[in-house]
């Protein structure tokens, strides 16, 4: 199952109280105030790994916290501190409070660490009150409250190349031919339910992330299909490769299913539509009008997009794909 959104309560530990007590030892007639300060409560840090990549452990572990401090104790010993508590959570996690919506933290990095609640202070024992003219101090303080906050995490995943275009275009078909990812692959509409990341590995050792986002239709911005809640997984790449099935067996126009998408990435986000594109004819072997393709091409020609022409199927063009996808993203980094 991938999870890509979930909302979790983390809470600091708390401070420890402070202590009211007076020496009282043999041959010590006048001890004087002893108590000691409480323990510092623990922190609650986000830490991001490699080994998780979805969020899918957060809904069975909504709640997160942090031990709470020692209370102090006589004989000015102060109380033990709380220990800090690290959660796991996936690189390419976006962290927003879920009150204000406010961003507090993107992960981008394995290892990186944010620390999302702060642990509360211990108080002060009596100790700490006495002055030559108040010897006998009663006074102490209660450990302050380690902080707590709804948080809402975001994952998004994080790829070099996002495929995007109508379903059944050739998305999972291509990334299965260019990479080790194994995709469900059938003939009916909408049959990749979650995004697939797959590693492209060229022949002079570099490699780059492809990412195989569900197809969208027409009204997708409106909550039609799948919708367009996958597409905050492109939003980090730095290329698209926006698959156009030229075949007859759609039964819809090249041209008008570029439009299309182009309208709903651009309902999700202007600067996502605004990435660099290479526009890609796909399923070739199956095409009997060349019009199809050729009104497409055209169209790649009039908006200076970089055209392809592949089939998954055969092996046609996707070598000429795979470098220039490798080489565009060279030159973006």
């Amino acid at each position: 199952m991938f999870i890509d959104e979930v909302r979790i309560l983390v809470k600091a530990g708390d401070g420890g109280n402070g202590c009211l007590a007076f020496r009282r030892e043999k041959y010590v007639p006048r001890g004087g105030p002893s108590g000691g300060d409480g323990g510092r409560g623990g922190d609650v840090y986000l830490v991001a790994t490699q080994h998780q990549n979805t969020l899918l452990h957060f809904r069975f572990n909504p709640e997160h916290k942090a031990e709470r401090g020692r209370h102090g104790e006589g004989s000015n010993r102060t109380g033990h501190e709380g220990a800090s508590l690290d959660v796991q959570t996936p690189v390419g996690t976006v962290v927003y409070d879920a009150e204000t919506g406010e961003k507090l933290h993107d992960f981008t990095t394995p290892g990186e660490r944010f620390m999302v609640a702060r642990g509360g202070r211990g108080g002060r024992g009596n100790a700490r009150f006495a002055t030559s003219t108040h010897q006998a101090p009663t006074e102490h303080e209660p450990g302050r409250p380690g902080q707590e906050r709804r948080l809402r995490l975001e994952l998004k995943l994080l790829a070099d190349v996002g495929l995007v275009g109508f379903p059944n275009a050739g998305k999972s078909t291509l990334i299965s031919r260019l990479s080790a990812a194994r995709p469900k692959i059938a003939d009916y509409p909408f049959t990749t339910l979650e995004p697939q990341l797959g590693v492209v590995q060229l022949d002079d050792f570099r490699s780059f992330v492809i990412a195989d986002i569900p197809g969208l239709i027409e009204g997708a911005h409106l909550g039609h299909g799948l919708g367009i809640q996958f597409l905050r997984h492109v939003e980090r790449t730095r290329l698209l490769a926006h698959l156009v099935d030229v075949s007859e067996s759609s039964g819809r126009e090249p041209v008008h299913d570029f439009d299309v998408i182009m309208a709903e990435l651009a309902a999700f986000s202007e600067d996502l539509a605004a990435k660099p594109m290479l526009l890609v004819a796909t399923k070739i072997d199956a095409a009997q009008d060349s019009t199809r393709m050729e009104s497409l091409k055209a169209l790649a020609a009039e908006r200076g997009l970089p055209f392809f022409v592949i089939s998954s199927v055969t092996g046609e063009g996707l070598d000429s794909l795979r470098y220039a996808m490798a080489e565009r993203i060279l030159a973006l980094v």
